[in-house]
């Protein structure tokens, strides 16, 4: 049109002047608060309610305070054509401050104008490394005055957005930034929908609908305005929609008729509405329709016989607001009423033209050529799949698995289709959804014979199944694939057995250990030797394969040097061998990228958080922990989420926390079938015995501990459980139940034979020490504490020097007993092990000595996870900047962080703190 209107812009209100707010007090009141002028810390509300329930209102208000108050606010919309495409919403949402991004870091700034399409990269850029870069904008938009983050009809948000604003959701702390977000009730958000404060908006009391109808230009009256309470509801946009057709006379209309839902009776008004209007009013209408959120500028103006006149009719009609140059529809079910009311070949018509506007978006031009086309067309599959590799190439990975999936349907050789819909199913791996994962395979199956695309396609299923709860049905199929593919002499056999191993990790179960050794056995020689087969030796046979690949692991990690995925399956297959040091050193490489993959917890992914936690890095551990525990939480990998929650309760248990270390470990059992999920189970039954030995229960501890082990003696867990013996053994001394102890402690020697690690090996004879007659004892102490590699383990050597001591000062040779006391009590402060801390001083004190007060380190260990990390990082000379790139925080929150831990640990310079850390603070500098 030649002075046509626009589609509304992202900073305007969309509030619509007809719905007054009414009934609405206590809500606004909940909200306003939030967008107070004065706030100093961020806040998340999810808005949920039926369509019409006035959710959008209640955001438009709060929008138009914040800005009144001086506030920056930044929106999204969410709508039904732009949820495939990825990361639109956060292109909409981010669109007015663009400019912004030059002062972002370097990394961050490439890596965010990667995913906006601003930007070329050869790789996905990393997922945590866009949120980070999100996470900065928002602080550093926040500097200068309160910032607002509005996002409504989140339903409709496109996947990879909504990961980068659940990631920034979780690490807004000390930002001046609310986070409002508008969803309709029955739909799920990843990564928003636990942990965060929700508003229900419900229907309007019976007082409230009735002075709603009040305020309308023409108030219904009689029976009408009985009726139109009744059929409304309490929604408010149902009681202004029905007292319009009242006032139009259609109240007897189909839009009233029969026991339709109200948003079917809203829609079914809306298609009345639009049917009367003139052909002139109705071709722009519909597209509007069909166009997003970004291309319906580009829709207004596309048709030049429309001018501004054409849409008086709608407005007249309620359909769309116009204020001044833009124009919107009034509601979501307006617009879907307009576009289903029309005929196909009218919508088709509709998209063509969309799609001629579009040349220069090539993404958004796909979408509408493929909508416009019912019939296989080789040209549109090879658009979508252009797009699909576009959006792969930004970490969009649900829209790219979308756009293969539509370019299937669209190509006319079943072979093709075959080959798109297997890369569609490896792509929506990384969103977790298994239904779609299962489908898509099922589909490759319906449409190909061929065994190397069924066979990925299987794969990808697998992988995804092993990151849930049921390990059974997972194994079998990942052992199928591979056996078929050792038969067709492919290379996808390892690829198969990788992922089968970790499910014979996560089960425990004996009988998959000859099914995987069979399989390599028959395995291509071909494809035989590197990270992969090593992966999968270790990770199904640490015992068995640990003497053979230990010493060739460092070559292997200098040559995985520059691949992210290799260098972090390597780290994992270190600390399965007890090569802790090496496996902590491999995974801080690949820090910046463990996770590059995708936004899903890969493989054995807290094998990091156990090599911290072993390496006395607890805050570490506990950080990977929370990571993993919430994105395995939004894609409802229940098995991961578990394998979290019994790391976090291990550590919370060694920092004497007993009552949150149960929680934790009763949660992780709960989220697993513990005869599926067996190295689950047992991590989180003894994260149990350690509560309970921090409470001195040593019944419950040893009853925790012995479930580690069956009836007989066997391990529940081929490798879990043997890190339980000195902790069982230690248990049973304090009960009395030394002879059971000792007789399944030798059981589990012999079973492990020679070359076990010498971690196992410490562990052995330090329960041997233990369980032994007190004259025999001593060589066995030595023995666990003689090898230097030991001090990688910097708790369990704390635990044998403070066993090794009580045993000295009970055989009266106090000299020797307090350097050892000593030692102990040093490194249990340090770890902040608050139960061992008083013991390791009742033992000092028995040997005539007072152990002096070490006030910082046990503050230091009161703090959280991330204040610890954030403090260590700052002593060893970092820049907040610095700081919050490796730990994915804002500089703002970390210098919030420094700012309330400095008054704790007594110190007024950042210069102290590297003697906090090392703990050399005297006594008068560090008082609270």
């Amino acid at each position: 049109m030649a002075n046509g209107g626009r589609a509304q812009g992202n900073q305007r209100s969309t509030r619509d002047p007809a719905l007054p707010v009414v009934g609405r007090e206590t809500e606004t009141a909940e909200i306003m608060r939030r967008v107070a002028s004065d706030r100093s810390r961020s806040e998340v509300l999810i808005l949920t309610g039926e369509p019409g329930a006035g959710k959008s209102v209640l955001l438009d208000l709060a929008a138009d305070r914040a800005r009144r108050e001086g506030g920056r606010v930044l929106r999204a919309v969410g709508s039904e054509s732009e949820a495939h495409l990825g990361f639109a919403g956060l292109h909409q949402l981010l669109r007015p401050v663009l400019g912004e991004l030059d002062r972002l870091p370097a990394r961050q700034r490439t890596a965010l104008r990667a995913v906006l399409g601003l930007g070329e990269c050869p790789e996905a850029p990393d997922g945590m490394l866009v949120g980070l870069a999100v996470l900065t904008l928002v602080s550093d938009l926040a500097e200068s005055a309160p910032l607002l983050v509005v996002v409504d009809d989140t339903q409709w948000i496109d996947r990879a957005s909504l990961d980068v604003l659940s990631f920034v959701a979780r690490r807004m702390d000390s930002e001046p930034v609310t986070l409002l977000v508008g969803v309709r009730a029955a739909a799920v958000l990843p990564g928003l929908g636990k942990g965060y404060e929700r508003l229900e908006i419900g229907p309007l009391s019976g007082e409230a609908a009735a002075r709603l109808l009040d305020r309308q230009p023409t108030p219904p009256t009689g029976r009408t305005r009985v009726r139109i309470l009744q059929e409304a509801a309490g929604n408010p946009l149902a009681l202004v929609e029905l007292a319009r057709a009242s006032a139009n006379r259609r109240l007897g209309g189909s839009g009233m008729e029969g026991p339709l839902p109200v948003t079917d009776r809203l829609e079914r008004i809306f298609a009345e509405q639009a049917e009367f209007l003139p052909e002139a009013t109705r071709r722009p209408l519909l597209l509007l329709a069909a166009a997003d959120a970004t291309d319906a500028l580009m829709a207004s103006r596309g048709l030049p016989e429309a001018d501004d006149k054409a849409w008086v009719p709608a407005d007249r009609a309620g359909l769309v607001r116009q204020d001044g140059p833009w124009i919107s529809f009034r509601h979501p079910l307006i617009r879907s009423a307009v576009y289903h009311a029309a005929s196909f070949e009218e919508r088709r018509q509709a998209h063509l033209a969309l799609a001629e506007l579009l040349i220069e978006e090539p993404d958004r031009r796909a979408w509408h050529l493929a909508a416009a086309t019912m019939r296989p067309d080789e040209d549109v599959s090879a658009a979508l799949q252009r797009t699909a590799d576009r959006a792969r190439r930004r970490g969009g990975y649900a829209a790219a698995a979308a756009a293969l999936e539509r370019a299937a349907e669209l190509s006319p050789r079943r072979a093709d289709q075959a080959r798109l819909l297997t890369e569609a199913a490896v792509m929506a791996v990384f969103t977790g959804q298994l239904g779609w994962v299962e489908h898509l395979a099922a589909e490759v199956r319906g449409r190909s014979e061929d065994p190397a695309l069924i066979s990925r396609a299987s794969l990808a299923t697998g992988q995804l199944m092993t990151l849930r709860r049921h390990h059974a049905a997972a194994f079998a199929l990942l052992t199928r694939i591979a056996a078929e593919a050792a038969a067709a002499h492919s290379p996808r056999v390892l690829d198969a057995l990788a992922a089968a191993a970790v499910v014979r990790y996560y089960s425990g179960e004996e009988s998959h250990q000859q099914k995987i050794e069979d399989l390599l056995c028959a395995m291509p020689d071909s494809t035989a030797g590197g990270a992969l087969r090593a992966w999968v030796l270790a990770v199904s046979d640490p015992n068995g394969a640990g003497a053979s690949l230990a010493p060739a692991l460092p070559g292997l990690i200098a040559a995985a040097k520059d691949d992210a995925g290799g260098l972090t399956a390597l780290a994992i297959v270190a600390w399965l061998l007890d090569q802790t040091a090496l496996a902590a050193r491999t995974f801080d490489e690949a820090f910046d990228r463990w996770q590059a993959r995708g936004s899903l917890p890969d493989g054995l992914g807290c094998a990091v958080g156990w090599a911290y936690l072993e390496q006395g890095r607890w805050a570490d551990a506990r950080s990977v922990a929370a990571e993993i525990a919430a994105v395995a939480s939004a894609a409802g990998l229940d098995h991961a989420e578990a394998c979290a929650h019994a790391l976090d309760a291990t550590v919370l248990a060694l920092l004497g926390e007993p009552a949150d270390a149960r929680r934790g470990a009763e949660r992780a059992l709960v989220l697993v079938d513990p005869l599926e999920s067996r190295s689950v189970a047992v991590s989180a039954r003894r994260a149990l015995g350690l509560a309970a030995v921090a409470e001195g229960d040593y019944d419950t501890a040893y009853a925790q501990f012995r479930s580690a082990f069956t009836d007989d003696g066997d391990p529940v867990h081929y490798h879990v459980s043997y890190t339980v013996l000195a902790e069982l053994a230690a248990a049973a001394v304090r009960r009395g139940r030394q002879q059971d102890a000792a007789e399944l402690l030798e059981r589990s020697a012999r079973r492990l034979g020679t070359g076990v690690s010498a971690r196992i090996t410490a562990l052995l004879n330090r329960g041997r020490a233990l369980l032994a007659e007190p004259d025999h004892a001593e060589p066995y102490f030595q023995a666990a504490l003689a090898d230097d590699t030991g001090e990688q383990w910097p708790f369990e050597r704390a635990q044998t020097r403070l066993d090794y001591g009580e045993w000295l000062r009970r055989q009266r040779r106090i000299a020797e007993a307090r350097p050892l006391l000593t030692a102990a009590l040093d490194t249990f402060q340090r770890l902040g092990a608050r139960p061992w801390i008083e013991r390791a001083k009742a033992e000092l004190r028995a040997a005539g000595i007072e152990a002096a007060s070490s006030v910082v380190p046990s503050v230091f260990t009161e703090l959280s996870p991330q204040q610890q990390q954030i403090v260590q990082l700052a002593a060893r000379g970092l820049t907040n900047r610095e700081i919050g790139e490796k730990l994915f925080l804002s500089p703002r929150t970390v210098g919030s962080h420094l700012y309330r831990v400095f008054p704790k640990l007594g110190i007024t310079a950042r210069s102290q703190l590297r003697d906090v850390i090392e703990g050399t603070l005297s006594g008068a500098s560090t008082q609270i």
